[in-house]
């Protein structure tokens, strides 16, 4: 018995502040095997009561928890034990204010992803314009989301832009958008003929929804044109670009059999010669 207790007092020194013993060791290795398995069974009561699609979003924000927990009885164990905690964090101050600095962008992140999950800022699916780029979000992470872009190129967003910059969500209120196509005709065209062309190939799209009718605009007298503005309600928004593009094809071919000119601006250059005038 007398050993065992010589064993279990035997302690190693780490500086001359800080020591530990095995006693503190054996009794954290205890601590953090009960903290695992109260985490897991509270993570298994809690998953039975949620609905699907709230499980992974429970699961990323249990996974930070869990890590801010295990820290926090970590510090509560070695405290208890006799370790002085505020000795070892004072003689690392300049280490742990690096560290702390280099960890900032990275807590942001952490903390942004979980409000992202429990308020549901952003969506599975959601289109999201962030610093000029577009894509639909096919994952949603603690620490950064994925989108896909039109050209199928994959956007890693930390988090914490969604929290600190203007987001732009496209499919908040459901995937269906209002769009616009500008064009200039030339003057002497007939408007309201212009007008019809616009309202039809609008109206002939299959993907542009018929009963929110389009409408157009006669913006103003340019320059060089007279300039329209179409606008038109399409179901998927995600798809806008091509929409937009067959748009454009239809008008172009629409004008070219009616006769309808789409100018370019030109001008009128004068060149003088002081000799030839002498």
């Amino acid at each position: 018995m007398e050993k065992l207790r010589e064993f279990l007092d035997y302690s190693f020194n780490i500086s001359e502040n800080i020591h530990i013993d095995i006693k503190t060791i054996l009794v954290l290795i205890f601590v953090l095997l009960f903290t695992g398995w109260l985490l897991k069974l509270v993570r298994k009561i809690v998953n039975k009561k949620l609905d699907d699609e709230d499980k992974g979003k429970f699961k990323s924000v249990f996974s930070f928890l869990k890590y801010f927990i295990y820290i926090l009885v970590i510090i509560v164990a070695l405290e208890s034990s006799g370790v002085k905690l505020s000795v070892l964090l004072a003689g690392s101050a300049a280490l742990l204010v690096g560290i702390g600095l280099g960890l900032q962008t990275l807590f942001q992140d952490i903390i942004a992803g979980v409000f992202i999950l429990i308020d549901k800022t952003l969506r599975i699916d959601d289109i999201v314009e962030v610093d000029g780029k577009v894509g639909k979000v096919f994952e949603i992470k603690l620490r950064t989301s994925r989108a896909v872009t039109i050209d199928e190129r994959v956007i890693i967003i930390p988090n914490h832009k969604f929290m600190t910059q203007s987001l732009y969500n496209w499919t908040q209120n459901g995937n269906v958008t209002v769009e616009s196509v500008d064009v200039g005709v030339a003057y002497g065209s007939d408007v309201e003929k212009v007008k019809e062309i616009l309202l039809n190939v609008a109206l002939n799209h299959p993907m542009v929804i018929s009963n929110k009718a389009p409408d157009v605009f006669f913006m103003d007298f340019a320059e060089s044109s007279l300039k329209f503005k179409l606008l038109f309600t399409i179901r998927d928004s995600f798809a806008r670009n091509k929409i937009k593009s067959d748009v454009r094809f239809e008008i172009d071919k629409a004008f070219r059999d009616n006769n309808i000119k789409i100018p370019f601006p030109q001008r009128d250059v004068h060149l003088f010669n002081p000799k030839n005038e002498a």
